[in-house]
């Protein structure tokens, strides 16, 4: 994939004695790609602290200071479960901040695999009521993702053949519930790669020394695989007096990323990738139209460097005036943790400390008419039930100097067609039976371009029209240096309290999501 180039200009640093600093020269791009570079600011010193993200961490948040597991620092831990919370803890956070009481790994059948109890104010026993709630509401279509026996609040999802369920008695935060059992699938399958029964089974002496370090007395804790991975591993640790102390990132206000990192090119590349998915009536009429955009880095930068990243978000245009600028709404906003939402608020600037190596910073919706990127029409004639023929018409409808790449027309045929026969003005057509249909293939698809595909199928079997709808044809498609809503970086700084200068790299890329137009 080939990077666009974009070069901004970024104004110097903070304090007057650093200006003038970024003047980054030429440089290569890595073997194979071309990339775009983004100017990079100088550096001012003292700007970059771990206090920069205070705000981002609640204060009535545990100290992970003060977590139990670590307390003998670096040894080999017995497989044994803290028990019940120390009453020092209790109290630390405030009214309705409650979260977990216990969490439970269960099979299918209801069956305790492994739990970890973390407030000792719920009885262990009280998940036996889960599996015969959940089956007595699922019989009765009134499921829901909490259920509840006397006073005790199952909140559960399901992965493979598991279900992850955590308990609460109070007034418990429920999306922070929720949020940290995804956290455990998501931490559990990267150190496992499968997460079911079998590894479960397999590997519950890590588990155990996960949830200790995940969640403390029922509130999240250290939830970054990455960080998690320096200091639990899959190997065994022998007993050892006088070992070193755990990694900094435990006790560090800037958990995701780690202290002392060191590259001898520092560089960041990131990736706006925006997903088109759109449903187009027979006659030709959109029907749903979204996008789905992400910013993904790639972070390879020395020490504990400070980002802040600016879009041409409308909201800040606004504010500053430049309302009728080229600018984008942004709707649905996520971040990554290491993100001040304090300073987005309020004056939409990005600002983190990015963890190292790749992650996504942000993910985006737009629910706006987006006019179908690439067209289909198709005309198809069934003659007497003894042969069909499809006419399929593709059409770019994105700018010249713009190319589709890899586009595949996926169009359904019936199931007991045979001897198929191919005419196309480009690209190649391939039958697919296993999968009743035919599959169009572009390898360059130029924006303003208008390809024809024919195909001819025999009908061996004699059969009564067909009333089930038809499934509708599916479009693939990669656009590089394109973005359907016209979100552009404007700036990325780097700041390093070194003051080394950072090559910042941008690419745009248009891709298909659930995209698709039907035929009837």
């Amino acid at each position: 994939m080939r990077f666009r180039a974009l070069v901004l200009s970024v104004g110097p640093g903070p304090t007057s004695a650093w200006a003038g600093r970024d003047s980054p020269g030429a440089v290569s791009a890595p073997p194979g790609q071309r990339r775009g570079r983004v100017s990079a600011t100088g550096t001012a010193p003292g700007e970059n602290t771990p206090g920069l993200l205070n705000e981002a961490v609640p204060s009535w948040c545990p100290s992970a200071a003060r977590r139990g597991s670590l307390r003998a620092a670096g040894r080999g831990r017995a497989v044994t479960s803290r028990g019940r919370g120390s009453g020092r803890r209790a109290g630390r956070g405030p009214a309705g901040a409650m979260s977990a009481s216990a969490v439970y790994v269960l099979d299918l059948k209801g069956k305790v695999l492994i739990c970890r109890n973390y407030r000792g104010d719920v009885d262990m026993s009280e998940v036996e009521h889960f599996m015969p709630i959940l089956m007595e509401k699922e019989e009765e279509g009134t499921l829901s993702p909490i259920l509840a026996h006397g006073g005790v609040r199952f909140m559960w999802i399901k992965h493979n053949n598991l279900y992850l369920v955590a308990t609460s008695k109070k007034n418990a935060c429920v999306s922070l519930v929720f949020s940290f059992l995804y956290k455990v699938v998501q931490v559990f399958s990267e150190y496992f790669k499968e997460l079911e029964e079998e590894s479960i089974r397999d590997n519950f002496v890590i588990i155990y020394e996960l949830l200790d370090e995940l969640m403390d007395f029922g509130y999240p804790q250290t939830t970054d695989s990455k960080i998690l991975q320096e200091y639990i591993t899959q190997e065994g640790h022998k007993l050892e007096t006088g070992a070193p102390r755990p990694p900094a990132t435990v006790t560090n206000a800037v958990s995701w990323r780690s202290e002392g990192i060191k590259y001898r090119k520092n560089e960041v590349f990131l990736d706006v990738i925006e997903s088109v998915n759109l449903l187009v009536s027979a006659n030709g009429n959109v029907l749903r139209s979204e996008i789905v955009g992400s910013i993904k880095m790639r972070v390879f930068l020395s020490g504990m460097p400070e980002l802040r990243l600016g879009l041409n978000d409308k909201v800040l245009f606004d504010n500053t005036g430049r309302g009728k600028s080229k600018s984008v709404e942004l709707e649905d906003v996520k971040f990554h943790q290491c993100v001040r939402l304090s300073r987005f608020e309020n004056d939409r600037t990005i600002s983190f400390i990015p963890p190292d190596g790749e992650f996504e910073l942000m993910s985006y919706r737009l629910n706006t008419h987006v006019k179908p990127l690439i067209w289909i029409e198709s005309v198809i004639e069934k003659h007497s039930h003894s042969r069909i023929e499809y006419m399929i018409k593709a059409k770019s409808q994105f700018k010249r100097r713009s190319t589709a790449n890899n586009v595949e027309i996926h169009i359904p045929v019936p199931n007991d067609a045979d001897s198929p026969k191919f005419k196309t003005t480009v690209g190649s057509v391939k039958w697919v039976p296993e999968n009743s249909e035919i599959v169009w293939s572009i390898k360059s698809f130029p924006g303003g371009k208008e390809y024809l595909m024919r195909a001819h199928f025999g009908l061996p079997s004699v059969e009564a029209e067909d009333k089930e709808g038809k499934p509708p044809i599916s479009v693939k498609f990669e656009i590089p240096y394109f973005t359907t809503s016209g979100i552009q970086v404007r700036y990325l700084k780097i700041i390093e309290k070194s003051g080394y200068q950072a090559l910042p790299w941008v690419r745009y890329i248009t891709q298909n999501g659930d995209y698709q137009l039907r035929t009837q």
